[in-house]
């Protein structure tokens, strides 16, 4: 069942009790759990927050947390499956699941009690309706017996007799046959529900909605729910209709948050004198940028090649590609001792004239859709991140077991690395980032170079071996 209002249906309910919240291992889901978490504190409302990987580790977490438990709250997992089904949960216990996975599980979409969606249904989703995919069981049953005949009355002669006999094989053929139909069609209509899977709408940006409606918004809130989006937007997961749509909404609450920030600043700075460290001044600004990976806290020759979008379209892992990339900057009148120098600590005029030589670049070599719009934080003078900073910074973090750190130590470090006091953790991940991306490049070329990419019909496919750690 679909919630409509997020704070009637579904705060109101959960603020009143403990609450438990799994939540999933990826970059959106521990978005929006910070911002549930931020909103649940504020409220003093107890809670239990466990991240969960597996189905395996659904089920024990929920049999080892479901104590003194009413209210569940899943978060990127548990929609795409029968939740009632594999959980087995009692009947007072109330599932509510923001899930960006899909399709949504159809048991959960059409469970009255126990199971209540956050997300409001997408209009390209096309569920099925509720009677092409259930039927009533009994009420069949019931009517093929509902005519039994009276063998006892001896009214009835032989010809009467079989003229109801062959009714009722005719009626029992008629209905089998409807079943039949009914069966293929739902067979069908489940299957194309089902076949692909794909991405709904962050749940971080979700769980910002709820904070907005509660008055909880803040800078940090908007930020965490805009790091959400754009992992979506990097990673293919979401359409660029639908990210400049969030984009569009985003800056309309940039616009009031910040603005109103700069005024309660203000208002302090007239009452008592501000120190020089302060860091108070935060605010988001909306600004096109390119599709290279944390260059501004790397070199742009290696940004360039090591970036997923430019790796591929230049075909950096070849000759030809390598002798590209030194076209691309010769061309910029980029020298390569400025290219190899930290983004910092290249020359201030070519810093500032770097995003538009990459545009006009772009145009040339065919680097289609190399800038979009995003977000860039500023906290005081010095410091500022972009938004996917901190998503390849956080998926660093979250899959690193450099120092032997357990899946949920890593998972609890990339929760602490969204906290603006944490900032050591955050220049950390964007360092082990920028060490994967390298190596995960050589990787991919070592197997292209050794024709280990196999066409199996319309798939390619790479054995990657156990042993091989990128992490």
């Amino acid at each position: 069942m679909f919630v409509d209002d997020l704070v009637k249906g579904f705060y109101d309910v959960v603020s009143k009790n403990k609450v438990l919240i799994l939540v999933n291992y990826d970059v959106d889901a521990i978005c929006a759990a910070k911002i549930f978490q931020y909103i649940l504190r504020f409220d003093n409302v107890v809670y239990v927050l466990v991240p969960v990987k597996t189905t395996t580790e659904l089920k024990k977490t929920y049999e080892e947390q479901k104590a003194g438990v009413k209210h569940i709250v899943l978060i990127n997992c548990g929609g795409s499956l029968d939740i009632i089904d594999i959980l087995e949960p009692e009947e007072d216990i109330i599932f509510f699941i923001t899930d960006s996975h899909k399709p949504t599980d159809i048991c959960n979409v059409y469970s009255s009690s126990q199971i209540r969606l956050l997300a409001t249904p997408e209009e390209d989703e096309k569920i099925p309706e509720f009677d092409e995919i259930f039927r009533d069981e009994e009420s069949s049953e019931d009517d093929s017996n509902s005519d039994e005949p009276n063998d006892d009355s001896n009214n009835d002669n032989i010809e009467k007799r079989q003229n109801r006999r062959r009714m009722r094989q005719q009626n029992a053929f008629i209905k089998r046959k409807e079943r039949r139909n009914w069966e293929e069609k739902r067979k069908k209509l489940l299957f194309d529900y089902t076949q692909f899977s794909y991405y709904g709408r962050s749940s971080a940006i979700l769980m910002y909605d709820l904070a907005w409606k509660l008055h909880r918004e803040s800078v940090d809130v908007l930020w965490w729910g805009i790091i959400g989006v754009t992992e979506q937007f990097i990673f293919g997961k979401t359409e660029n209709m639908r990210y400049l749509k969030e984009i569009e909404l985003i800056g309309d609450h940039i616009g009031r948050i910040c603005e109103s920030t700069i005024i309660h600043n203000n208002l302090n700075s007239a009452s008592q004198p501000v120190p020089s460290n302060d860091t108070t001044n935060l605010r988001i600004e909306s600004e096109k940028d390119l599709l290279l990976a944390l260059y501004r806290h790397w070199t742009i020759e290696s940004s360039i090649r090591f970036s997923m979008f430019t790796a591929v379209s230049l075909k950096l892992w070849t000759v030809k590609g390598e002798k590209r990339l030194k076209q691309i900057l010769a061309e910029m009148g980029l020298p390569l001792s400025e290219s190899r120098q930290m983004y910092h600590s290249m020359d201030l005029n070519l810093r500032k004239q770097f995003f538009g030589m990459m545009e006009k670049m772009s145009n040339t070599h065919n680097l289609l859709n190399l800038t979009y719009p995003s977000f860039i934080l500023y906290q005081g003078f010095k410091t500022r991140y972009q938004s996917a900073d901190y998503v390849y910074s956080m998926i660093a973090t979250l899959e690193s077991n450099i120092h032997g750190n357990s899946s949920t130590e890593c998972f609890y470090n990339t929760m602490d690395l969204l906290s603006r006091s944490k900032k050591n953790l955050l220049d950390e991940g964007i360092e082990r980032a920028k060490w994967v991306l390298t190596n995960m490049f050589r990787h991919i070329q070592a197997a292209l170079d050794m024709k280990q990419v196999i066409l199996a019909g319309p798939f390619y496919y790479l054995i990657v071996q156990e042993v091989t750690h990128l992490l």
